[in-house]
């Protein structure tokens, strides 16, 4: 049985892959943003445990994980969450650039960092569900697509740091996807929200989990989901 840490994963990407790994029986911990939360989410997916830390506060992760018992073992740490908030550069506040770079980026960075000990150990897989905004950067898209590029850049740069651990890093960039994500996008702008017309979050999870379950010797470093229709 493996075991796994998963941010994000009361919605979307990661609900649908702790879903996929909990009906395998692999074991799950989901990063959540208080004790509310989590029991929340335990009652949507029985038999998923939780880790407590807010990733809006990328500096007080390791004073909240050094309260709780961590798993010893870890296989893969998949990074699910992630903040968007769209807004010309004339327009968008710093406040709104700091929410986005703290969750999207500070977050997994430090995170990561924290974990990286037990991860070394297993020599787990390293999973960030970036965007295709981490490869190209639309109008109105600056501060959202510049926490995904700065996602990237993480990930190469850990990709090549622990390679000798034995850590393999996978980015994944989907297309659009229904998820509660894509409808505020389309909300702020101003179109239809047409859920059929997009990715399931469950084809982007199974795509992770091709990822996650490729024999030792391979690493998947760069994976584009896009929409079929």
């Amino acid at each position: 049985m493996s075991v796994h840490v998963i941010t994000g994963a009361g919605s979307g990407i990661g609900a649908a892959l702790a879903r996929l790994l909990l009906d395998r029986g692999d074991e799950v911990y989901a990063v959540v943003r208080n004790a509310g939360r989590a029991n929340q989410l335990s009652a949507e997916l029985p038999g998923i445990a939780t880790i407590v830390g807010d990733l809006e506060n990328p500096g007080r992760l390791s004073w909240a994980l050094s309260k709780q018992q961590l798993p010893e073992r870890i296989d893969s740490l998949v990074h699910a969450a992630g903040v968007v908030d769209l807004g010309a550069v004339a327009d968008i506040t710093p406040a709104s650039w700091q929410h986005q770079i703290a969750v999207n980026l500070l977050a997994p960075a430090e995170l990561t960092r924290l974990l990286l000990p037990v991860l070394r150990v297993s020599g787990a897989r390293v999973v960030f569900v970036n965007s295709g905004a981490g490869l190209r950067a639309n109008p109105e898209w600056s501060a959202y697509a510049a926490s995904k590029h700065g996602l990237k850049a993480l990930a190469d740069a850990l990709r090549a740091e622990e390679h000798a651990n034995g850590i393999h890093v996978t980015s994944v960039y989907p297309g659009r996807t229904a998820t509660p994500m894509q409808q505020k996008v389309h909300h702020q702008e101003g179109a239809e929200y047409v859920p059929e017309r997009f990715i399931d979050p469950g084809s982007v999870a199974s795509s992770i989990l091709t990822a996650l379950d490729l024999p030792r010797d391979a690493e998947i470093t760069d994976l584009s989901v896009r929409p079929g229709r």
